[in-house]
């Protein structure tokens, strides 16, 4: 059985997919303040960026193409790129960059065809200089437009840390609000790909202890499409953290569906005797563990946090209240981690109604091991079935 129960409405003038005309968003003709009207870079201001909302088919090297239906099974990376692709015809501010996100189409293909149909202006290939890329995407942020970032992998985003943590999510503040970041940072975040040092970084607590900053992180398709439209339409930067380990999962998306909320916890699955709260890649393996219990007589309720900063503390105390036991499960390590934040909240709230201490399933507190041991690193359904036994145990 799966219900919504999402405590968070969409932020004001951001649920709606009718474009930014329809939003007096900017775009529409309306700047940030203490910006200027975008021009395209290099051009004279007069002329409208290639690719702009006056139809796709004025782009460089567009080819006019059958309407695409509205539902279609897509992987989950050809579902962010048809989210982009939805964005950049729809706001012509919106600019996407990175390293080999043109010619390439992404090292994931996520951005796959944007360059030909949006052309070298919106569609940058960037040097492998991390902090640079959030640099300018800061400085053009300031200017007007909203780009979107891809950095190649989670741990390549440490070199821009500084540009993150200490102008995009600050600037704002230190304005008073008069300053606005449009940024979108899209980082293929954790692990499962038997992937090299530095390319399965699960980065989600740093940002999210850092005010100023969303973190988003989707574990669904429609998730995914709808959560990155309103993150390019907030006035806010965003993390946009996605599950790499889920790119080539398919699954139906209905492009005209009712637009989901940018941030809230979802209850996934309803039960009875636990809760089990994940977000992103964790959440597919809670609901195989709740399904797996329930072969033996136990049934678990799964919450997906979708965002972790705002973080739903609300939503998933409500579900602790009904099932009285609490396992937190993330791929990051559990010192320190979220799955602590998540703890202490909840037994803040819910101290009464705990029939055992909350419990977190986590990567240990050591560097990301190599390919051949992250099977013993990450949460499988066996540790996570174990903390179950353990809760219901006490």
């Amino acid at each position: 059985m799966t219900v919504t129960t999402s405590s968070n409405a969409a932020e004001p003038g951001l649920a709606s997919p009718a474009g930014p005309a329809a939003e007096g968003l900017p775009g529409a003709g309306a700047t940030a303040p203490g910006t200027t009207a975008p021009t395209a870079p290099g051009g004279d201001g007069t002329a409208a960026h290639p690719g702009t909302a006056t139809g796709a088919s004025d782009a460089p090297g567009t080819v006019a193409e059958a309407p695409a239906p509205a539902v279609r099974t897509l992987t989950l990376a050809k579902t962010i790129n048809e989210s982009l692709r939805r964005a950049m015809r729809e706001d012509s501010r919106v600019v996407l960059m990175g390293e080999d996100v043109g010619q390439l189409g992404g090292v994931f293909r996520v951005t796959d065809g944007l360059l030909k149909e949006f052309g070298p202006e919106r569609v940058m290939d960037t040097p492998l200089a991390e902090s640079g890329i959030v640099g300018t995407a800061i400085g053009l942020a300031l200017r007007g437009y909203r780009p979107v970032v891809e950095i190649q992998f989670d741990g390549f985003t440490y070199p821009a840390f500084d540009q993150i943590v200490s102008q995009l999510a600050k600037m704002p503040s230190r304005s008073h609000g008069h300053v606005k970041l449009p940024v979108v940072l899209r980082i293929p975040f954790a692990g499962g790909i038997g992937s090299v040092e530095h390319h399965s970084e699960s980065l989600e607590a740093y940002f999210a202890h850092t005010p100023g900053l969303k973190v988003l992180t989707p574990a669904n398709h429609a998730d995914a499409y709808w959560m990155l439209q309103q993150a390019i339409r907030s006035d806010d930067p965003v993390i946009f953290l996605e599950p790499k380990r889920r790119y080539w999962d398919k699954a139906e998306l209905d492009t005209t569906a009712e637009p989901v909320p940018m941030t809230g916890a979802r209850v996934v699955t309803t039960g009875t005797d636990c809760t089990l709260v994940a977000y992103g890649p964790m959440v597919k393996l809670c609901l195989e563990s709740a399904a797996a219990a329930a072969e033996e007589g136990r049934s678990l309720e799964v919450v997906d946090l979708r965002s972790v900063s705002p973080l739903d503390v609300e939503t998933v105390a409500a579900s602790v209240r009904r099932t009285g036991r609490l396992v937190v499960v993330h791929e990051a390590n559990t010192f320190v981690g979220l799955g602590a934040e998540i703890a202490a909240a909840v037994t803040e709230r819910c101290f009464y109604s705990l029939e055992a201490p909350v419990l977190r399933v986590g990567g240990y507190h050591t560097p990301y091991p190599p390919a051949r041991l992250e099977g013993q690193y990450l949460p499988n359904l066996d540790r996570v079935l174990d903390a179950v036994d353990r809760a219901l145990a006490f």
